[in-house]
């Protein structure tokens, strides 16, 4: 393992804990984990808001010229 970042020493502790930042590189994955296909993207159709813009995709609502934020 490599032990390059030290935690600071805490009150109660006679010197700093070392810390792993890497994965050991003799590390293999059990047998049940595997890589599932990543799905295609499908598109998604997006209908008619009644009150105008959505609000979740430009920011904020605008009622009579005002825009109002939330």
């Amino acid at each position: 393992m490599h032990y390059d970042a030290e935690i600071p020493i805490c009150k109660g502790m006679s010197e700093p804990i070392k810390r792993a930042t890497k994965r050991p590189e003799e590390f293999t994955p059990p047998p049940h984990w595997t890589n599932p296909p990543v799905p295609e993207p499908r598109a998604v159709e997006r209908g008619e808001d009644p009150d105008g813009l959505d609000p979740t995709r430009f920011g904020d609502w605008e009622r009579n010229g005002i825009a109002i934020d939330f």
